[in-house]
């Protein structure tokens, strides 16, 4: 199978520069990077791909079974990795994409150096002693309209996820995203992420790792971000001045130079 289109692969930025590999979010694809890359291309060799069932990935290769578990968007990543051979990566994870980048780095040590966490959740439902930002009936409600209705929810859904209602064109830009994914395939990532529980996971991670969240996300709040911070020893918590659950949108440049920053140090 050739990876590289299966997953759109592209690479871009300074050919000999530290590898970033940047991994989007459920319901998006790598164009939601496009305002962090012009700044990371200055000094990175940057890696973009889509998951298979987003953007612009083979539709020939989606697997319900593969992709029902977070595992199966970890071997993507770690096959992509492979195929470019990728070494001393920094694998860039939004939203859902962290944990993939948890389990990608406990497979593959070797490839993946170092995790950037941005607004990542291990688990979105709460429980006792952890506070995801969703009851189990939310969670229930929220995939009973996506499934019934996925064009509807994502109209409803998107700008609410963006936050910043004061710049609705991030909030249509990310509808247009979900919109643009098949609803199927979308129905199958949407159960596989906000049914998840990645918080044993956390433990695995040996990796220097920044975590970037929100002031105010009201898919990861703020607990949740001290809650990974604290199961990860090698972590750094960084909170961004921005609103909603997508700051390399809403605000590219304080994403990218937390990130520079971080590359730099480790």
């Amino acid at each position: 199978m050739d990876i590289r289109r299966r997953n759109n692969v592209t690479v871009t930025g300074c050919v000999d520069g530290p590898v970033l590999l940047l991994a989007h979010g459920f319901g998006c694809d790598q164009n939601m990077w496009r305002l962090v890359v012009p700044t990371l291309a200055d000094s990175y060799r940057v890696v973009l791909f889509d998951y298979v069932g987003s953007g612009r990935a083979d539709p020939s290769a989606w697997d319900e079974r593969r992709y029902s578990s977070l595992d199966g968007y970890a071997q993507d990543v770690l096959e992509v990795v492979e195929e470019l051979d990728l070494r001393e990566v920094t694998f860039v994870g939004h939203s859902v994409s962290a944990m993939v980048g948890v389990l990608a780095a406990a497979k593959s040590p070797g490839r993946i150096a170092r995790l950037v966490m941005v607004a990542p959740s291990p688990r979105y439902i709460d429980d006792e002693g952890y506070r995801g930002g969703f009851s189990a009936a939310d969670i229930d409600e929220l995939l009973e309209s996506l499934e019934s209705n996925y064009l509807g929810w994502s109209a409803a859904m998107a700008p609410v996820i963006m936050g910043n209602d004061d710049r609705p064109e991030l909030g249509q830009e990310l509808t247009a995203a979900f919109c643009a994914t098949d609803p199927d395939m979308a129905r199958i990532f949407a159960r596989t992420t906000f049914l998840s529980d990645s918080r044993e996971d956390l433990k695995t991670v040996s990796v220097p790792t920044l975590i970037l969240e929100c002031r105010q996300d009201v898919i990861a709040p703020r607990e949740v971000g001290a809650y990974v911070r604290d199961a990860i020893p090698a972590s750094r918590l960084v909170t961004l001045e921005a609103t909603g659950h997508c700051p390399q949108l809403s605000a590219p440049q304080a994403t990218a130079a937390a990130i520079v920053d971080f590359v730099g140090a480790a």
